[in-house]
Formats: structure tokens, C-alpha cells, sequence
């Protein structure tokens, strides 16, 4: 984990400025959260702190990668966050750790006004709209907040640093990102001690921080992580959570505030740890 000095201080700059605005724009984001009632504006303020950055110092925004990249690794960047999500509620129900949520297709019956389905057809159809139609809503606020982490963050401390330090502290800054929200309880569990959901919720992100600037390496491309990142958040958010009850017993496992999932990401990202060492050393 060497850091090249002479890079690392031509970086200082654009990075002091991000980190500024980010501050700034971040404050904006989150009192807009109760102007608006809605998180896209924050989610958002991250990557506008990025674009300015860049602006400010001369950078192209084509240095944010966004060109689409090679389309394996973005079918990759689809389908590896739905292997943690399932592999990881298959061991939650499995092992007994919580119980799989049989209102939930009478529930959804009444959303979608199909009373007529059956309990397959009516969660099916669930998952189906959620992979589809509903993530590609969520692709506009995730695209704004990935060009911070991925497009900017990412790109810039790879030029100094290893793969494990850049992993490292882009996977540490994102998770930070989410800290006050969690804190001030609008994001997270209820039922489970906050220290706890902090540490647990910010080795899940760090583990998809390695998996995530792997893909990011190999497509040079932003794409890669804003697919991983609206996959996982629509996979485990929007389906595997909601199709699990929730109480104080399975709140300790489930989610991304729950022990398994976390670890889960981690061995996957042991995986492409390894495979970056080999690739990038």
C-alpha cells in the first residue's frame, strides 16, 4: 500500500476543494431532506460537489467515466449484488434467523390492485417491477452520488495510491456519507443499538467499496458502480427485506444494518481483493 508523494501532493488540491464542497453541499442536501421530504437531493449534493471540483480545476468531465465500458462487467455489476442478496437471505431463513414474511403477497395484491393472483405470481411480479422499472427510477439520484465516489473520488486517489488504500478510504468516505442520517434516526433499524448498525452498516459498504472499484478498473467506466449500487439497494431494500419479517430478534441479522448480508459482501470482496492484486499490482 505505497503512496507515490509527488502524486499524491499534485492531487492535494482538487482533493482539498471536493472535500470542501462536499461538506457544503452535503448541509444543503440534508436540510433540502425536510424541505422536499425526499433523499435524492443528497444523494445528489455529493456528486455536484465532484462537477464543480472538476470544473474549478480545469478537470473534463469525461474524467468521470462515463462512457459505458465493456458490457461482461456490467452484467457483473448487476448480478453480484443480487448473489449477496440472495445467498445471504437463503442463509437468514435457512438457519432460522428470521422468518420468511408470508403477509407480504396479500400486501402486495392490494398495491398493485391484482387480487386475483396467486402468492408466486403476485411476488414474482414484485421482484420483477423492483429489477426493472423501479431501479431505473432510482438511477438518477444514484448516478448523481456515484460521480463523487466512483467518478471522481476513486480516479483521483488511484493515481498515488494502491488499490487497497484507494478501496480503504473511498469505502470509508461513502460510508460516512450515510453516518448522520443514521444517527439522527432516518436511516437504519430500530431495534438494534446504533453503534452496532453503525460498524456493522459500514463493513458492508467498505466490502462493496473493493468489489465496486474493481469493476470500476476494469470498465474505466462509472456505469459499473451505479448498476452494483442500484441493484444492491433495490434488491435488498425493495425485496429480500420486505419478504422477511422484521422484529427485534431478525433486525440483529437482516438488511444492511444485520450481520449477514455484511459479511456475505465481505467474502465477495476478498475474491476481488485477490483478483485486484494479481491485475493491479
Amino acid at each position: 500500500m505505497n503512496i507515490t508523494k509527488d502524486r499524491f501532493r499534485a492531487s492535494v488540491p482538487s482533493l482539498t476543494t471536493f472535500l470542501i464542497l462536499t461538506v457544503i453541499f452535503y448541509c444543503v442536501g440534508y436540510w433540502l431532506i425536510f424541505r422536499l421530504e425526499r433523499a435524492s437531493p443528497l444523494m445528489m449534493s455529493v456528486g455536484l460537489a465532484a462537477i464543480v471540483t472538476c470544473f474549478l480545476h480545469g478537470r473534463r468531465l469525461s474524467s468521470f467515466g462515463l462512457l459505458w465500458g465493456n458490457s461482461r462487467y456490467q452484467w457483473i455489476s448487476f448480478l453480484v449484488p443480487l448473489g449477496i442478496a440472495a445467498s445471504s437471505y437463503l442463509i437468514i431463513w435457512g438457519l432460522g434467523f428470521a422468518e420468511f414474511n408470508s403477509d407480504f403477497a396479500n400486501g402486495s395484491r392490494e398495491t398493485y390492485n391484482l387480487r386475483g393472483w396467486n402468492d408466486i405470481s403476485i411476488i414474482l411480479f414484485h421482484i420483477v417491477l423492483s429489477m426493472t422499472f423501479s431501479l431505473a427510477l432510482s438511477i438518477p439520484s444514484i448516478f448523481g452520488e456515484e460521480l463523487a465516489w466512483r467518478g471522481f473520488l476513486v480516479p483521483e486517489l488511484s493515481k498515488s495510491m494502491s488499490f487497497g488504500l484507494v478501496t480503504l478510504i473511498s469505502g470509508l468516505f461513502w460510508s460516512t456519507f450515510h453516518w448522520p442520517l443514521m444517527i439522527k434516526g432516518f436511516y437504519g433499524s430500530s431495534y438494534t443499538p446504533l453503534i452496532f448498525q453503525l460498524s456493522i452498516f459500514t463493513l458492508f459498504i467498505v466490502s462493496n467499496s473493493v468489489t465496486m472499484t474493481y469493476l470500476r478498473y476494469k470498465t474505466e467506466s462509472v456505469w459499473s458502480a451505479v448498476i452494483f449500487h442500484a441493484c444492491s439497494n433495490m434488491v435488498i431494500q425493495k425485496v429480500f427485506t420486505p419478504l422477511t419479517i422484521v422484529d427485534e430478534n431478525s433486525a440483529w441479522y437482516i438488511d444492511e444494518f444485520g450481520l449477514v448480508v455484511p459479511v456475505v459482501a465481505l467474502f465477495v470482496a476478498v475474491f476481488f481483493w485477490r483478483k485486484a492484486k494479481q491485475e493491479f499490482s
